[in-house]
């Protein structure tokens, strides 16, 4: 296990913090959103690879290197890293990296050059070329440690609706952008039986009876899915999401804010089964597809609408015309 690199000096992170990398400001704790690259912005790379390595770590993850920075993150066309800056702490409360469809390249054998499909997921020929040309692809989501914590107030309290402005956000001004696909994670220090259960739901609830994704070597619960099936016998989305709060609660256990977020976003969600990520301290990843225009109203209103409506100039940008980040060139 590696020494973490030290803190990269705030004036260094503020002078590649310019006003055309910035996205937006927050509906609240008034942050703003930043959308950059390794290659643009090196520094702000080295501070998010430092404070990603350090909040995985503290769960239960982690590369073990002294930064989290890898080769989707500076190969030719790389991801982009979207990050909410805290402009009174002049720090980072937390961000997401995404590639866009359309910029993905492939292999010489045709795979997806992308983090979930490197010995996590094996990707079919329909979802490539039907779906993942409209699709952002999100990972390596998390929130700075320090706002884990209560006490930085309503800035902690918002961080992740924060970035969720941030997603919000892409989804109006990336051209043609139908899905967002990515991740969540379950680390090995979670509850297996309380585990197995968040897992059975999301099989249940929201199934791919197409088989778009699949894990290339799927997570075997440990729990007997005869007994699982007798826990979550209602019929409803609601009476069993009620059930797998309790029973989760029973063990001394949250269902993690992320998953929880997510599955209740679109009542269409899909997921696609839980891979094993051993180059990341064997955290479960479990793949999940929401389609943007199915995400729920209120959430559509308090994220997606909220932006469109106070940037109607930006509309236009949904036909490729944004000067810096959006036309899937690097700047």
């Amino acid at each position: 296990m590696e020494d973490i690199i030290a803190p990269v000096p705030v004036e260094l992170l503020k002078a590649e913090l310019t006003e055309d990398k910035r996205l937006r400001f927050t509906n609240r704790s008034k942050n703003e959103i930043y959308v950059l690259t390794a290659a643009d912005s090196p520094n702000v790379m080295r501070e998010i690879g430092r404070l990603r390595e350090i909040a995985f770590r503290a769960a239960g993850g982690g590369t073990g290197l002294s930064m989290d920075i890898d080769e989707f993150d500076t190969m030719e066309k790389p991801y982009k890293q979207l990050i909410v800056w805290n402009p009174d702490e002049n720090d980072i409360i937390g961000g997401y990296r995404f590639i866009v469809g359309s910029d993905v390249r492939f292999d010489e054998s045709g795979a997806p050059i992308l983090a979930t499909a490197h010995n996590m997921f094996h990707f079919s020929k329909r979802f490539i070329e039907e779906i993942l040309p409209e699709t952002i692809e999100l990972g390596r989501s998390f929130v700075t440690l320090k706002y884990q914590s209560t006490r930085m107030g309503s800035k902690s309290i918002f961080a992740l609706d924060n970035l969720w402005d941030g997603l919000g956000a892409l989804t109006v001004v990336l051209p043609n952008v139908k899905y967002l696909f990515g991740k969540v994670t379950m680390y090995p220090s979670y509850h297996k039986q309380g585990r197995d259960m968040i897992l059975y739901f999301l099989k249940k609830h929201f199934a791919d009876p197409d088989k778009l994704i699949v894990p290339m070597a799927p997570l075997q619960l440990e729990t007997d899915e005869k007994e699982l099936a007798a826990i979550f016998s209602e019929d409803s989305f609601a009476a069993d999401y009620k059930i797998l709060n309790r029973e989760v609660r029973a063990l001394g256990y949250t269902i993690p804010p992320l998953v929880n977020a997510y599955m209740n976003l679109s009542p269409t969600m899909r997921t696609f089964g839980t891979a094993v990520n051993t180059e990341f301290g064997n955290v479960e990843e479990t793949g999940i597809l929401i389609a943007v225009d199915e995400i729920l109203e209120d959430k559509r209103m308090r994220y997606i609408e909220s932006f469109a409506k106070q940037n109607p100039e930006l509309i236009e940008l949904r036909t490729g015309a944004h000067k810096v980040f959006y036309t899937g060139e690097n700047k």
